[in-house]
């Protein structure tokens, strides 16, 4: 099953519009799909879901109406996990919805990494509890695939559902930051999957239906800097440059010139800043907006630039994973 996670460990490159402009395309284009909010911050939810829902998803209590109502029973050592609440968000698009509350389970997450060295079956049911959840969520809904927005750090919530992605994007912005953060993601990632194919081997004949950890790498998509009159300002005119070669060093871990085109990076995308509000507004992707919701004028051109846009990034990472259409 093709579950893709957009991740990076620093902030700021617009991970959580990617995922939700992303859900909203491959639906529109036909395919069925499934958006996982684990990101404690759950901005995700909150783009997608209205505040009194969310209100009710949050405080309405006794159900597993978030992920962090899904897991942590299991994971807290209360009981065993529970189906996901799918909120359908669209036609053909549903959503596990974010819980502020998840960021309580780090610890025991945490905790259970170095007993999976160890071969403790509860190490592994933890360990592998937001993959699972992931996995039958996927099935209940016919998924065609999931989309998996994961906050920006290195911790151990991240680490699990990492470790469950088949495959994995990497947002970033033209910026110190991003390549600092390229620099920390690419140790992190290859420790976390050295260290789970290691542990898999012990529990392999007990446990066989564990997830592979293969985070297969499908390249990163960058966030466009800042314009001044139409062309970029020459501050940001060598950020790409240094972004694929820090890409290329630091995640790929490969040495050589950067190719050019470079071919890890997936697409080019543009801020939409004008665009943004109104569409967190009237709850719906940029690309979607109409005069009603205030795109006028200008503003429509850019719907459509901005559709154009998702729409060639979609393919190409569908054609990158082997879904392509």
């Amino acid at each position: 099953m093709i579950r893709i996670a957009f991740f990076n460990h620093s902030g700021g490159a617009g991970k959580t519009s990617l995922v939700y402009h992303c859900a909203w395309m491959w639906a529109e284009m036909g395919r069925r799909v499934l958006a996982v909010d684990l990101d404690p911050q759950s901005n995700l939810s909150m783009m997608a879901v209205d505040t009194d829902r969310l209100e009710e998803l949050w405080l309405g209590g006794g159900e597993a109406r978030t992920v962090y109502g899904a897991v942590a029973p299991l994971v807290c050592g209360s009981g065993e996990a529970r189906p996901a609440h799918i909120e359908e968000i669209g036609h053909g698009l549903g959503l596990l919805v974010g819980d502020l509350a998840l960021a309580r389970t780090e610890e025991a997450f945490a905790m259970e990494w170095p007993q999976c060295q160890d071969g403790s079956e509860r190490a592994f049911r933890v360990t592998t509890a937001l993959g699972q959840m992931m996995q039958e969520a996927a099935e209940r809904f016919a998924a065609d695939v999931t989309l998996v927005n994961i906050g920006p750090n290195l911790g151990a919530i991240n680490r699990a559902a990492l470790l469950a992605a088949s495959h994995m994007v990497v947002p970033v912005a033209p910026d110190l930051f991003s390549l600092l953060g390229l620099r920390n993601l690419g140790p992190a990632l290859r420790g976390w999957r050295d260290g789970w194919q290691e542990a898999r081997r012990k529990v392999d004949r007990v446990l066989p239906a564990m997830p592979g950890g293969g985070m297969a790498l499908v390249g990163y998509v960058l966030l466009q800097h800042a314009e001044r009159l139409g062309r970029p300002t020459p501050w940001s005119s060598t950020w790409p440059r240094r972004i694929a070669e820090g890409y290329q060093q630091s995640v790929l871990g490969e040495t050589g010139p950067v190719g050019s085109p470079d071919p890890n990076q997936i697409a080019v995308m543009r801020r939409y800043q004008g665009l943004r509000s109104l569409a967190m507004e009237a709850r719906k992707p940029m690309f979607r907006l109409t005069a009603a919701d205030g795109a006028m004028g200008v503003h429509q051109m850019s719907v459509q630039q901005c559709g154009g846009e998702y729409e060639r990034l979609c393919r190409e990472i569908g054609r990158r994973v082997g879904c392509a259409g």
